[in-house]
């Protein structure tokens, strides 16, 4: 069956991106249309935050995209001699982040992650509370434009001292109503939509509603996970299936069952 996943596409060029192989595996034929459009900002400002570790009591990643504005403000900068050294410093303390993928971006900066099993920025925060005391000097979070408020809140909250920086922008992609438009055109109403953050509900949601016309209640939605699960909702829309956990494997056993439970 025919599943459209509204996401960005892995960064590897080398492989296809897992969730559409995982659904292959499953036997459905998955398309990819990007959402987002990301600009990163204030890299002169995380570089100098980067090489003082010294100021703080860990890291706080929970994005790729945070991750990969880190390797750009070192390759900009010519300094990943410099990071080397660096990153020893930031290993001694605490390196936090959310989910697999950018767990294995942040172990190619030569750091450790801990919490990639936690899968959401809740359970990221019920961790980091767990370890973390209000003694501790600032977790620096660099983070997005648009991020939820759920981990910075937690942390405050119990007196965690948090120092956040702003390191990318987040909009809707420039050629999002061209592709999805097409996708309908050439492909017609697919049997599964999946969306993968409440901004993809946001950008993406009244057109899909509009080119499925009469079809609409034929799609089974599905969700990376609980927070756009309950953007979909907020919008009346039935969630037929969500991620037990965020992971390309998970996501397709999910959709997999959703379409063959009305078989």
């Amino acid at each position: 069956m025919k599943v459209l996943l509204l996401k960005e596409p892995r960064e590897s060029e080398s492989e296809a991106d897992p969730y559409i192989q995982e659904l292959a595996s499953c036997g459905h034929t998955a398309s990819l249309i990007p959402v987002l459009s990301f600009k990163f900002v204030s890299l002169g400002h995380l570089y100098e935050r980067l090489f003082e570790p010294e100021r703080f009591g860990g890291l706080i990643f929970t994005s790729p995209r945070a991750v990969e504005a880190v390797k750009s403000c070192l390759d900009s900068q010519k300094h990943r001699h410099k990071w080397d050294a660096v990153k020893d410093k930031w290993n001694e303390k605490s390196v936090y982040v959310v989910g697999k993928a950018t767990a294995s971006l942040v172990v190619e900066l030569g750091l450790s992650p801990l919490g990639e099993e936690t899968g959401t920025a809740d359970a990221l925060a019920r961790l980091i509370l767990q370890r973390e005391n209000q003694e501790i000097k600032p977790l620096f979070f660099p983070c997005g434009s648009i991020k939820r408020e759920v981990l910075p809140t937690a942390l405050r909250n119990n007196h965690v001292p948090l120092e956040t920086l702003t390191i990318y922008q987040t909009s809707e992609h420039p050629d999002l109503l061209k592709n999805i438009t097409h996708y309908f055109t050439q492909q017609g109403v697919p049997a599964s939509v999946a969306f993968f953050s409440p901004s993809g509900v946001t950008f993406c949601l009244d057109l899909v509603k509009r080119l499925s016309g009469s079809q609409l209640e034929q799609i089974k939605f599905a969700s990376i996970g609980r927070t756009t699960a309950d953007a979909l909702k907020s919008h009346g829309l039935t969630v037929s299936c969500c991620a037990e956990k965020p992971t390309a494997k998970h996501l397709a056993a999910a959709i997999t069952h959703a379409l063959t439970s009305d078989l």
